[in-house]
C-alpha cells in the first residue's frame, strides 16, 4: 500500500482533531497551510509538522503532497477544491463538501478528467457503528426499513455575526448540521427521498435557523427531520422497521445502539467503535480510496444529500452571495 503525504488546510477545531487522528493511525501530517502564517506555524511546531508554507497556496503545486484535507468555511471550498484538483491532489473536504449541488457537479466532473479522488468528510459514512447496523438491516432480522426520524439541534446565542447565522459565511442549519440528519437518511434507505416537503424559521441574518423536513422515496419510506440552532436536542436518530426498531443516540459520531424488537420486546446493545476515533475511521477510508477503493467514500451518498439540501433551500428562496454572482 502506497505511503500517502497529508496537508491540511486551516488550523482549526477540525485540523486539531485530524493530527491526532493521523497519529492515531501510525501517521503525521506533512503539510499545513493557513491564511494566517503564523496559525500555521503554531499549529505545526504543536503537532510536529515539518513543512508549513509561507503562501498556503503553495500547498497545491508542492509535488510532495498527495491529499489534502479542507477544512475552511463551506464557501470557500469549490475555488480550493478546484484548485487541489487541477494539481491533481486527492481531496477530503470538511462537510458540507460545497454549497449546492452545482458547486458539487462542477468539481466532480474536472476530478473525473484528472483522475483524483474527492471525498466528503462524513463521519456517518465511516464509524463501525453505521456499517454494522446496516449489515443487520441487509440479514432481514428487523424486517424493510419504514419511517426514520431525527433530532438535531444545537443551542447558539444569537450573535449573527458568528459563523452559525453569518450569511457570508454560509451560515444556516441545514448546511451545518441538517447534512448529518440527511447523511443518517440516506444511509439507512433504499435509495434517495425524491418527495420533499419542509417549514423553516428564518434567522434575522436571512440564513435558517429552524427547519422541519418531511421525505419519502420511491420504495415508500419515509423520514421525518427537525432542526435547530437555537433550540437544544437530544442528538438522536430512529430507524423504525417491521419487526423492531434501532436508536441511535449521539450521532454523528456515535459508538452505539439500542435494537428493540417488537413481537418478543428483546432488547439488544449494538457496540462497535470509538466517539474519540471518527477522524480517523475517515482518513483511513480516504487511505483505501486512494489505494484502490473509492466505493469507500460513499460519494454517491454524498451527491443525494447535496442534492436535497440544494432543494430545501431553493424552496425557500434562501441563497448565499457566491450562488447571486
Amino acid at each position: 500500500m502506497k505511503n500517502i503525504n497529508w496537508a491540511v488546510l486551516g488550523t482549526g477545531v477540525i485540523a486539531n482533531e485530524m493530527a491526532v487522528a493521523l497519529k492515531k493511525n501510525g501517521k503525521n501530517i506533512y503539510a499545513v497551510g493557513n491564511r494566517t502564517h503564523e496559525k500555521a506555524v503554531i499549529f505545526a511546531e504543536k503537532y510536529g509538522i515539518g513543512k508549513v508554507y509561507a503562501d498556503y497556496n503553495e500547498m497545491f503545486t508542492d509535488p510532495d503532497v498527495d491529499v489534502i484535507y479542507i477544512t475552511t468555511p463551506h464557501n470557500t471550498h469549490l475555488n480550493f477544491m478546484k484548485k487541489a484538483i487541477e494539481n491533481g491532489k486527492h481531496i477530503l473536504v470538511e462537510k458540507s463538501i460545497t454549497l449546492n449541488s452545482d458547486e458539487l457537479n462542477e468539481a466532480l466532473a474536472l476530478a473525473e478528467e484528472k483522475g483524483v479522488i474527492v471525498g466528503e468528510a462524513m463521519t456517518i459514512f465511516h464509524m463501525p457503528i453505521y456499517k454494522k447496523l446496516r449489515k443487520i438491516l441487509e440479514s432481514g432480522a428487523l424486517g424493510k426499513v419504514n419511517l426514520i426520524t431525527m433530532n438535531f439541534g444545537s443551542f447558539k446565542e444569537y450573535n449573527m455575526g458568528n459563523r452559525f447565522f453569518n450569511r457570508n459565511l454560509a451560515g444556516g442549519a441545514m448546511l451545518d448540521i441538517g447534512v448529518y440528519a440527511l447523511s443518517f437518511i440516506r444511509w439507512f434507505m433504499d435509495s434517495k427521498p425524491d418527495q420533499l416537503l419542509s417549514q423553516v424559521k428564518q434567522a434575522p441574518t436571512k440564513v435558517d435557523e429552524q427547519a422541519g423536513l418531511l421525505l419519502t422515496n420511491a420504495e415508500g419510506q419515509m423520514a421525518a427531520v427537525m432542526l435547530s440552532l437555537h433550540s437544544k436536542q437530544p442528538k438522536r436518530g430512529m430507524v423504525s422497521c417491521e419487526k423492531g426498531y434501532i436508536e441511535v443516540m449521539e450521532y454523528p459520531r456515535a459508538w452505539e445502539a439500542k435494537i428493540t424488537y417488537t413481537d418478543s420486546g428483546k432488547t439488544e446493545l449494538i457496540k462497535a467503535g470509538e466517539n474519540a476515533d471518527a477522524l480517523a475511521y475517515e482518513l483511513a477510508d480516504m487511505e483505501k480510496a486512494i489505494n484502490g477503493d473509492p466505493s469507500c467514500m460513499h460519494l454517491d451518498y454524498t451527491k443525494d444529500v447535496m442534492d436535497m439540501m440544494t432543494e430545501f433551500r431553493k424552496s425557500w428562496g434562501f441563497t448565499y452571495p457566491e450562488e447571486e454572482k
